[in-house]
């Protein structure tokens, strides 16, 4: 039994230096997890892919602005997201320090880790719900000039 198309080993998105690096899966293009903030008229997303990565980028590098070059990322907008994150949530998900012999650095709290490996299982559970009609789906879109059906 081959594995669902957006299933994406763990060694292919993060290096694994870091507890918070993990398998995840590739979204499908136009499925995506966001978690909005404040309920159903909520605009803003708390939580989605994007802020998940940078999480989990912060975690391995220990700077927000590491994790920013390595999404190809403005530093103004890493610390933009960081800034929502932390907003968005009853505690902080990331704390900053500045100064000192190397320059301060980032770090993400247990609450952070926690928010982060929640929103995984979340999408995790949301992928493989729709994994069987995924192919099916995808079959009923227009192809992509040059590119072949599997």
């Amino acid at each position: 039994m081959r594995a669902p198309p957006f299933f994406v080993p763990a060694e292919n998105h993060l290096e694994r230096r870091s507890s918070l690096a993990c398998p995840i899966m590739a979204r499908y293009p136009g499925l995506t997890l966001r978690i909005l903030a404040g309920g159903r008229r909520a605009s803003t997303p708390a939580m989605g892919p994007g802020k998940a990565e940078l999480l989990e980028r912060i975690g391995q590098s220990g700077s927000i602005a590491a994790a920013a070059r390595a999404m190809d990322m403005s530093y103004r907008r890493a610390w933009q997201l960081v800034e929502a994150l932390n907003e968005s949530f009853a505690q902080p998900l990331v704390i900053t320090e500045t100064g000192g012999a190397r320059g301060g650095g980032a770090r993400i709290t247990s609450f952070g880790r926690e928010v982060l490996a929640r929103y995984r299982k979340m999408e995790a559970k949301a992928s493989a719900a729709v994994a069987s009609d995924i192919d099916g789906f995808s079959r009923l879109l227009k192809r992509a000039a040059g590119t072949r059906r599997s």
